[in-house]
């Protein structure tokens, strides 16, 4: 029987891992892909952090090469990978958890092919990649063009020569439609304005003073209301108009959207940047999510399922709780809780 099962090896699962062989825990993280990285082998191609190297790694191993460069969505992928190997991590790739059923005071974990794990507590951190949200809009129905969301977007090839709305207001918004601009026609339409953080304040970057001032550990942002990080191009593109942005449409029609002011505009494809929800299907029949989709969880404990945590969701305990500089420091307080709980249940 394993002390901890994990599932997901992405940057929290991974963290979680160091943590759990840190202490010389039996454990082990169990990832549906081939491959560990989680979902960050299929983000768009251009992805590039928005936090420098030197507050993008995980515990125990910092980020390779300059401290303050921005590392490209394959460095990302390259150090998680490294990461494992580095430290030995137990990881077992192409297990797909079917189930997770409690057994009095132990987990039953259904994976692959019929074989099952058990474990006195498990880790949920899979991430929410796998489900994207796209809103329900009047007339989404019947529109005749293409329909994508973020997690499907890969390189401006696919959409060269199209007319191309993207929605949201968030970073990967504005910086998906900056990529796609000089290949066609594009549009950004939000429900609230483009805000806007500079990347560098008074000679550093802005994580510098989110970190000294504790606001990154705060739960005052989510995944679509950040401001959007900017060295100055993607202001000037919206100011000048290269890049028009506009409030969000009223309602899609078969070939375009339609304005509140009643301007019609034609569009090839329909392009969501709105973000994740979290989906553990796994946990049916367990009281993990409320009726309303959120998480019934407090700093990354279960708060209706003893022995029951996760790690890497937004807003699990701050903003930076989805983000690689903030699973380190999630993953030491689930460490403190699962600790606690074992002891009183010894």
């Amino acid at each position: 029987m394993l002390d901890v099962a994990v599932i997901g090896a992405g940057q929290a699962g991974l963290a979680m891992a160091y943590q759990l062989q840190q202490a010389g825990w039996r454990y082990t993280v169990l990832e549906a892909n081939s491959q560990v990285g989680g979902s960050w082998s299929a983000y768009y191609d251009s992805l590039t952090l928005f936090s420098p190297a030197r507050y993008s790694g995980l515990p125990g191993l910092a980020f390779p090469g300059d401290p303050d460069a921005y590392p490209r969505r394959d460095a990302v992928v390259n150090y998680l990978q490294n990461y494992a190997q580095h430290f030995g991590l137990n990881v077992q790739t192409g297990q797909h958890v079917q189930q997770v059923r409690r057994r009095g005071s132990v987990f039953e974990l259904k994976i692959s092919a019929g074989a099952t794990v058990a474990a006195r507590c498990v880790v949920a951190a899979s991430g929410a990649f796998a489900h994207p949200h796209i809103p329900k809009l009047p007339g989404l129905d019947v529109f005749g063009g293409r329909v994508l969301h973020s997690r499907d977007y890969r390189n401006p090839q696919a959409l060269a020569g199209q007319r191309v709305v993207v929605v949201g207001s968030a970073n990967s918004a504005v910086q998906i439609a900056a990529e796609l601009l000089p290949h066609g026609r594009i549009s950004l339409a939000s429900r609230r304005p483009v805000r806007f953080l500079p990347q560098r304040v008074l000679g550093h970057d802005i994580h510098f003073w989110l970190d000294i001032t504790g606001l990154d550990r705060r739960r005052w942002l989510n995944d679509q209301s950040t401001p959007v990080l900017d060295h100055g191009r993607y202001r000037q593109l919206i100011k000048t108009g290269a890049l028009q942005c506009l409030p969000m449409f009223e309602r899609i029609t078969s070939n375009g959207v339609v304005y509140k002011d009643g301007h019609i505009e034609p569009v090839d494809t329909l392009l969501f940047a709105t973000g994740f929800r979290p989906h553990l299907p796994f946990f049916d029949g367990l009281q993990v999510m409320d009726a309303n989709g959120g998480l019934l969880q407090s700093g990354g404990t279960a708060s209706a399922e003893p022995g029951l945590f996760l790690m890497g969701y937004p807003r699990q305990r701050n903003f930076a709780s989805a983000t690689l500089r903030g699973v380190g420091p999630d993953a030491t307080q689930v460490m403190r809780s699962m600790r606690a709980y074992l002891q009183s249940a010894a």
